[in-house]
Parts: structure tokens; sequence; C-alpha cells
């Protein structure tokens, strides 16, 4: 944002106004859009990040703000059109887990395949929105022990495996799989500065960074073309026989902007 206002000549203040409006107006545009999904098989997962400071920091910092602490994104996708049906950011307690499964469930016509990771949050989030209308699997990742070596660093202890846990339904085992969601958790890595690992780019504050998100994801929905797909993941759903580009996100915002002085 700091390069922004430099190179375009305005304060940075202005820059975060336009942030702000923009992703409250991608968040209404993807909620009032993004629904009745069609989708056979999704994969859901969390993304770690931080607001201002990392938890074990908090106590310590010099000026805490609303939010400071670890930030976890919880995202449902499509593993069929690779479009990102949902997303919920906050904790990663049962409560998050539950807002993500009931507003997936809402925009779902179909019963459908679920799998997500062994996180134990899940199991009663999903009875509770689905009931016994799902197909739903968990992939519990098995790992040995960390080595001194890596000990303390980012990388994880070796994976040595995974188990295909049938929790509802009748998932079809060849399709318990997260790997289309972890790999979009690597997109988002890359795509958002806010989640690079070791700069001072993360978010200050928790508000900026749902924005962030909610631009992101209307951008990975309806204008980046997917490689493999050669369309974008809201066409590959039928949502959308238009490829959109940055302007239209621009003209979205500005109809968002021209109903809220308006009403």
């Amino acid at each position: 944002m700091r390069s922004i206002s430099r190179v375009v000549g305005i304060s940075i203040n202005t820059v975060v106004k336009l942030l702000v409006d923009a992703g409250k107006a991608c968040a209404a545009y993807h909620d009032e859009h993004v629904r009745n999904l069609k989708c056979k098989r999704i994969q859901c997962d969390e993304i770690w990040a931080f607001c201002y400071a990392k938890q074990k920091n908090v106590e310590t910092a010099k000026k805490v703000v609303y939010g400071a602490s670890d930030v976890w994104n919880w995202t449902s996708l499509d593993a069929d059109s690779k479009l990102i049906c949902n997303w919920v950011v906050g904790s990663r307690d049962a409560s998050y887990a539950y807002a993500l499964m009931h507003d997936l469930c809402s925009r779902l016509t179909n019963r459908v395949q679920l799998t997500t990771d062994g996180h134990k949050a899940y199991l009663e989030a999903v009875e509770s929105a689905f009931g016994g209308d799902i197909d739903y699997a968990q992939l519990v990742k098995l790992y040995g022990d960390t080595p001194e070596s890596a000990k303390g660093k980012y990388s994880p202890a070796e994976c040595n495996g995974s188990l295909k846990k049938v929790i509802e339904g009748k998932p079809d085992k060849k399709d318990i799989s997260t790997s289309y969601v972890e790999r979009q958790n690597l997109t988002m890595r890359m795509s958002m500065r806010r989640f690079t690992r070791l700069t001072n780019g993360f978010s200050k504050k928790l508000e900026n960074h749902e924005h962030a998100l909610a631009l992101y994801f209307v951008y990975y929905n309806f204008v980046r073309i997917h490689k493999t797909l050669r369309v974008t993941p809201a066409m590959a759903a039928g949502i959308t026989d238009k490829l959109f580009e940055m302007a239209d996100i621009v003209k979205i915002a500005d109809d968002y902007l021209e109903k809220q002085n308006s009403n």
C-alpha cells in the first residue's frame, strides 16, 4: 500500500479506504452470486496467518489492537471447478467450523462429497449443518517425529502416510483428498503479501485482513483464469459465462458504494 501511495502520489489513507470499500463490495457480491452451487466434491482446509502480532507475542506487544493474534482462514473449494465456495476468518475453534459449514450448506443445491483434514472441530460442525445428507470423510495425515535439525522451523515433521476415515454416508474413497484446497493455500500465500512469512507485510488490522481476502477471492473466482481449466472458476462452476476483468471489480465497488449512499 505504501508503494502504491508513492507511485500514484496520494495519501496512504486513501489507499486504505479504497481497499476497505473494495473489500466490502466484493464480500457482498460473492455472498449474493456464489449460490445455488451444483458441486459434487468439496474440500475444506485452514491456513494460518497473524494480525499485528503472533499469539505468543501479544502479551508483550507495545500497543495491542483488536484482533491481534493468530488468524486462521477457513476455505471450502470445489474440486472440479476450483471455485472458492465460501470462507471464514477467525480462530481455529469450533465456532468458526460451524460458521463455515452452515454457510456452505446454504449455498449448495445437492448432496456432495466433503473431505476435510482431521481437525476435530469439523465433526460436529458438519453434522450440525448437513445432518445425514452428505458423504463426508477425513484425510488424516500421519507424521513422524520432528528431527532435531527441523525443530523450531516452519517445516512440519515428515509425513509418513495418510489415513482415510469415512465419517458419514458413502464417500468414494478415490475422491477422499485435500490436495486441491492445500494447493489453493499455496496460491494464497504467493498471491497476497499479507501471508508471506518473515516479512513486515503482515496485516496490522483484522478488518483490513478480511477486506483483502474478500478482494482476493472475488478476483480468484471471477477474474483469474485457471491454467488447467482455461476459464475462471466461476465460469467452470456455471455462475457466469463472462470473463471478468479488473475493471469489472472496480464497477462492483462503484455500484456497491452508490447503493450504500442511496440508502
